[in-house]
């Protein structure tokens, strides 16, 4: 009859459910893969009634049967099931143990009840196995049957209808339309009489049982026929779960993947002698089932390989066609589960098909986010260095707004390839993020190139102040702070401007704008305010310089020589006075048109010795610059306040003073070296008392030669040691460098004489002309050669012999 009959027992004779047994024979006969397509048919009878025989041939199942010749005792224990064979759905079998046995006793019926209870709960058809002689009959075995039946139907709250096929077995001569109503009349009977729950006092039995009655002749002495009657009644089970089939009502149908765990349920109410709620069995079952559908679906999802690459991938770069990998694996895997769960409880399945959606969502929103991160990185790196090239040729803020605008673009289109379709993940978050990194990143530049424009004029203002308003405050006059506001008013303007025109390309708010010229504006007087600061700290250098330059030189700018006739008073002054104008200058700050008093306080104090307020014997009254802060004049743009100023005054004065003294000095040699010639009363002296010298001389006229011959050499030698100048210096120090250099100079001027007498004789008209006899000439020879024997160098005087060569 087909393939071999696979066979186990569900139930044990001690009550105990066979799971493995279930779940092997499941396997076996591919029970799971049947979903609603499959019918259970379950036989009951008494014991020894042939109900295993009738099933062996019926189903070509392979139940242990009785044998008649080792007498008739209990031959199936528990509940045996098979599946049937050559029978179109797959139809599950079971056997039930038999009711009545002597081996359970009389009062033994609980496992009767029991196992009718749960051959009602999953079975389809149930075959109630009887003998035709005892049909009629009051204390018949079947009656008892019947009882156990309708009472334990009562426990299952809504139940589906259930098939009652009656076979009657070892059919006599009596037609079977006659038997059928009076079974029909018993069972009738029993269902009035079984007590029922109050919401089932009037319910037919039409209600729960489809009852039909098939009738059998004798296996044993009719066997030929008995094997015709059955193969008749085997085509009834042919697809018996279509519309009007024996099985044809399939509302409380567990799906066959479920079939294992609702029998085991089925029974564990059973024992605990609980009713069975066949809606919400079919509900937990479901639960159960989808539920390990699902697990099983998540497991199989982080097991695909397919999906372990893009997991790899995407942890280290973009995967384009992500989006479209994911859907088709999230589809496939839902598929998967809708097949294998669409024949359970439809509120069940999609619940835990949300649930399982869920989880797979929960494993692949880390790789969609981790994706959105690359996506947001590779855009971010991208905008970078396109909004660095298009800074060298547009604008920046119109470079800015393009290239964001660009590459939110670019983004939108990588988050559409990353879109999976199961779900409505939006990329908000992560574009939110990205434009803020732009944002942040257009930020960072525009300071960055704010900063270097705004260093860059600030450079250009500085280079054209610095200088110019140093030399405007070392000419320290009247006009220097209105020429320096002048100037600053005038390059700041300009730099100004520039800056202006290039801040138009970054479209900054009006505010921001404004603030950064007046930072340019600040920064040129804070440059000028610096300069002045600088300059004051060396005040009295400058006035130092100024006094040294207005006293030792004149008019013309060439080195004074104190010859007696200069008034050192005056020139002092006049030096003092300008050196304390630089100081008035560099006093305070003047970049406001704000008037001040500082010159004319300085003047007062410092210059005029004339002060009113002072008396003999007294001590000044008032002293202007006794103070720490000048009238007008604001704590923060006083440069040098009064009292410093007296005290810088004070240190110029001693140290200028010493110039002041050596051009006194100076200008008193000068004067003794001038005045060389005796008074006039001693020429009148020597006149008188010399008169006979005189005539000597004149009588002897050789005197009058040894005389101009040591005259000539007094006067070389004179010009040679250059005494004049050496005793400006001082008496004592020039009798000192005097006795060093008078040997020497006497020694040199001998051996130039000696050289000179050496050479051979000049022609004759030389000779002549150098001897020619005229006193004023040979005078004035002889003076110009010791004249010009004598050269100034940087180091000293040079001197020469005082013959010409």
């Amino acid at each position: 009859m087909g393939d071999v009959c696979f066979s186990t027992q569900l139930i044990d004779g001690d009550g105990v459910f066979n799971v493995s047994g279930l779940d092997n024979f499941m396997k076996e006969v591919k029970l799971g893969e049947c979903g609603l397509s499959y019918a259970v048919v379950s036989i009951m009878g008494p014991q020894s009634s042939g109900k295993s025989t009738l099933l062996n041939h019926l189903f070509g199942t392979n139940f242990r049967e009785m044998d008649a010749f080792k007498g008739r005792s209990q031959t199936t224990k528990g509940i045996w099931l098979a599946k049937a064979q050559n029978i179109e759905p797959c139809t599950i079998v079971m056997d039930l143990e038999g009711t009545d046995g002597r081996e359970r006793g009389e009062d033994d019926t609980a496992f009767e009840k029991q196992s009718a209870l749960f051959a009602l709960a999953v079975s389809d058809i149930v075959l109630i196995n009887m003998w035709c002689h005892d049909i009629g009959r009051e204390q018949a075995a079947n009656k008892p049957l019947l009882k156990t039946v309708f009472q334990v139907m009562m426990r299952l709250f809504s139940p589906r209808k259930t098939t009652l096929l009656f076979v009657i077995r070892d059919k006599s001569k009596t037609p079977l339309e006659n038997l059928e109503p009076i079974l029909r009349e018993d069972i009738q009977k029993i269902w009035d009489a079984v007590p029922k729950p109050h919401a089932h006092k009037e319910t037919p039995l039409s209600e729960f049982f489809n009852v039909e009655v098939v009738a059998l002749s004798s296996y044993e002495e009719k066997e030929e026929l008995f094997k015709e009657q059955v193969s008749q009644l085997r085509d009834r089970f042919q697809h018996s779960i279509a519309p009007g089939g024996l099985a044809g009502d399939r509302r409380g149908v567990v799906p066959a993947s479920g079939f294992s765990f609702s029998s085991q349920q089925f029974w564990k109410v059973i024992k605990e002698n609980k009713d069975l709620d066949l809606p919400a069995h079919k509900v937990m079952v479901a639960t159960v089932r989808c539920e390990e559908i699902g697990n099983e679906k998540v497991a199989s999802f982080t097991a695909d390989e397919e999906w372990q690459q893009v997991e790899e991938a995407v942890q280290h770069d973009y995967v384009p066609g992500f989006g479209k990998k994911i859907s088709s694996l999230l589809d496939r895997c839902l598929s998967e589960y809708d097949m294998e769960a669409i024949y359970f409880d439809e509120g069940v399945r999609t619940s835990k098909r949300q649930q399982l959606e869920s989880k797979l969502l929960q494993l692949v929103n880390p790789a969609y986010q981790s994706l959105l991160g690359h996506l947001r990185t590779r855009t971010l790196e991208a905008f970078k260095e396109s909004f660095d090239k298009a800074l060298t040729n547009e604008g920046f803020a119109v470079a800015a707004r393009d290239c964001a605008q660009a590459f939110l673009e670019k983004f939108d289109k990588g988050s559409e390839d990353a879109t999976i379709q199961q779900v409505k993940w939006g990329p908000s978050k992560v574009k939110d993020k990205l434009k803020r990194d732009i944002e942040a990143h257009v930020a960072s530049v525009r300071a960055a190139k704010l900063s270097e424009l705004c260093a860059k004029y600030e450079a250009q203002l500085t280079k054209a102040l610095a200088e110019p308003v140093e030399a405007l405050l070392d000419s320290a006059s009247e006009d220097t702070w209105p020429a320096i506001r002048k100037l600053l008013q005038r390059e700041t303007k300009a730099a100004v401007s520039g800056l202006e025109s290039a801040l138009s390309a970054f479209e900054l708010d009006e505010a921001t704008e404004k603030e950064l010229l007046t930072k340019l504006e600040n920064h040129g007087r804070s440059v000028v305010e610096s300069k002045a600061k600088e300059e004051a700290g060396r005040v009295l250098i400058r006035m130092k310089d100024r006094f040294s330059t207005l006293f030792s030189r004149d008019a013309d700018s060439m080195p004074r020589v104190w010859t007696g006739k200069e008034d050192i008073k005056a020139i002092t002054k006049t030096a003092r006075s300008a050196s304390m104008k630089l100081l008035a200058t560099l006093a305070a700050i003047r970049l406001d048109e704000d008037g001040d008093n500082i010159e004319s306080t300085l003047s007062l104090a410092l210059v005029d010795t004339a002060r009113p307020g002072t008396t003999d014997g007294s001590i000044q009254s008032f002293d202007p610059l006794a103070s720490s802060s000048w009238e007008r004049v604001p704590e923060e743009k006083t440069l040098i306040s009064p009292v410093q100023c007296k005290s810088l005054w004070r240190q110029f004065k001693a140290e200028t003073e010493y110039t002041v003294t050596q051009a006194i000095a100076a200008q008193e040699a000068n004067k003794r070296n001038n005045n060389w010639l005796p008074p006039p009363w001693a020429l009148a002296a020597m006149a008188i008392l010399g008169f006979n010298e005189f005539m000597t001389l004149l009588k002897n006229p050789l005197y009058l030669l040894v005389i101009f011959v040591v005259f000539l050499v007094g006067k070389a030698i004179w010009v040679q040691l250059d005494i004049a100048t050496e005793f400006q210096n001082g008496f004592l120090p020039a009798l000192l460098t005097l006795s060093t250099k008078f040997v020497p100079t006497i020694m040199n001027i001998l051996k130039r004489l000696a050289d000179e007498g050496q050479r051979p004789a000049a022609p004759e008209r030389q000779r002549e002309m150098e001897l020619e006899p005229t006193n004023g000439s040979s005078h004035s020879n002889v003076t110009s050669a010791g004249s010009s024997s004598v050269t100034r160098t940087e180091d000293g005087p040079e001197y020469s012999s005082p013959v010409t060569k």
